[in-house]
């Protein structure tokens, strides 16, 4: 025979269940809808699938080459484009020198789809890429600004902020 306080106890585990079932469902339906919302808005953008031939021509051959190796899914020919000491900072993470620039782009570059959309060099040696990456397995892009540093003819930081 089931006591009442055993009954209580049942009922307030039932509810407790149920209220985490329904905060832990709220909170996914949130998270999916803000993205859905945000793939949306990225699918409606007028975002050419080809690199704009200006601003691809006017990157500077290194940053070109970096463009080149993400379309060729080229790991090796990426760091080659950076300096031995090279900075990457990618969303307030730093990845320094060649071992650490090819296991990024390793795990978050190559495979990848960029598409160079506009740049604008400056005459420090700076260029500042606007571009839209799609990594695979996402329903769609983004865009997000580059800014590459490049001298000697090798890239010495990139600087990537997302839109």
């Amino acid at each position: 025979m089931v006591t009442r306080g055993a009954r209580r106890l049942s009922r307030r585990r039932l509810v407790a269940y149920s209220l985490a079932a329904v905060l832990v469902l709220g909170v996914a339906f949130a998270f999916t809808d803000e993205y859905v919302r945000a793939a949306a808005k990225e699918a409606v953008r007028s975002t050419p699938e080809q690199h704009d031939a200006a601003a691809l021509q006017s990157l500077h051959p290194a940053v070109r080459g970096y463009v080149a190796a993400v379309d060729d899914e080229d790991v090796e020919a990426l760091v080659a484009v950076f300096a031995d000491d090279a900075v990457v900072a990618d969303t307030g993470r730093e990845f320094r020198g060649h071992d650490e620039i090819r296991a990024w782009a390793s795990d978050e570059v190559i495979g990848g789809r960029l598409t160079v959309l506009r740049n604008t060099p400056e005459s420090d040696g700076t260029s500042s890429v606007l571009l839209r990456f799609d990594p695979d397995g996402l329903l769609v892009g983004f865009r997000a600004t580059y800014l590459f540093d490049v001298q000697d003819d090798r890239i010495r930081r990139v600087s990537m902020a997302y839109a």
